[in-house]
């Protein structure tokens, strides 16, 4: 009698919490959204935030703010979000160096698959090949061939060792058979700076980055690492065009700590795609020379397991390791 009792106890107990939590979701949002950004303001993911949190509040009617928590590359507002209430009001949006820091660091205090599920896929973001216009090769063929040659010296510059320019780089010197040099620096501006100075004679920084030097005529872009040319750069070939295989493919994209209620995983995932499908949301991630991206909740889950070995082979490739 007493065990019928207490299971009958435990029933209701469970019916009431899945009203609670169904009463939640459905309320949800009910306040101000968090949409941390593990990098500080101004970047390409950092737009795309804004943009996002600009539309979340249009369609939801509640305020949706921008926490840039940069450090690390990025596992500083990795750790931070991982460690949020799992309410639905604190959101995450990743990028693939999140995913490229589980194999890089030894040490990370979170971790993309336990500590968060995944909502949606946002964006891709090409990195442009770009070389400095002292660089006698004139195309990417040419530069391969360049660069095959020993007595041709060909530093190229990244934000830093394990950064997506180095790896995009690493990759691209070990396809080409080539004799590059890395040169790691604090961040893509200076590696920029110094390509634009001469200092360095190549470099793979994000598209948006790069862009205006080469409208400008002050940098020679030969590749983009994605799979298909940008609209943007009609004439720029993808690398895996010329070199077989290749493709170093970034990407943002959203997430909520593990524990959320899947109603209101479901309800992201549905808005967020719907934005990605707007024609303004499209052209202002063109004028990046990023893509739109949404997916399913399957479709981005499978896509982050794959995500997890490319770039651990990528890392494994460059002898990266950090602390």
């Amino acid at each position: 009698m007493g065990e019928r009792v207490a299971r009958a106890g435990w029933v209701i107990v469970s019916l009431f919490a899945s009203i609670a939590s169904a009463a939640a979701a459905d309320a949800w949002p009910s306040k101000a959204v968090t949409i941390v950004v593990p990098f500080v303001a101004g970047g390409s993911t950092d737009v795309t935030a804004r943009m996002l949190a600009g539309k979340l509040h249009a369609e939801f009617g509640q305020t949706f703010v921008v926490d840039n928590r940069g450090g690390a590359g990025g596992n500083v507002g990795g750790e931070y979000a991982a460690k949020a209430n799992a309410d639905g009001y604190t959101m995450f949006l990743a990028t693939s160096s999140n995913i490229t820091n589980m194999s890089l660091y030894k040490n990370v205090a979170y971790d993309m698959v336990k500590d968060f599920v995944a909502v949606t896929r946002v964006a891709f973001i090409p990195n442009l090949l770009v070389v400095h216009n002292s660089v006698p090769a004139k195309n990417l063929s040419e530069f391969i061939k360049f660069i095959q040659q020993p007595q041709n010296k060909v530093d190229y510059g990244s934000a830093g060792t394990g950064s997506s320019l180095h790896l995009a780089g690493a990759l691209f010197d070990k396809l080409a058979k080539g004799h590059m040099t890395h040169v790691p620096y604090k961040g893509s501006a200076p590696a920029i700076v110094d390509l634009l100075g001469g200092h360095i004679q190549a470099a793979f920084p994000p598209f948006v980055d790069a862009l205006p030097h080469v409208k400008a005529g002050k940098l020679r872009a030969l590749g983009i690492t994605t799979k298909a040319r940008s609209p943007v750069l009609p004439d720029v070939p993808a690398i895996g065009e010329v070199l077989p295989g290749y493709e170093v493919a970034l990407w943002n994209g959203l997430f909520l700590p593990s524990k959320t209620a899947p109603d209101i995983v479901s309800k992201l995932n549905e808005a967020v795609n719907k934005i990605l499908r707007q024609p303004d949301t499209q052209k202002l991630l063109a004028e990046q020379g990023s893509e739109p991206a949404g997916t399913s909740l399957a479709e981005f889950k499978d896509f982050v397991g794959r995500e997890m070995q490319k770039w651990r082979t990528l890392v494994e490739l460059s002898g990266a390791r950090l602390d």
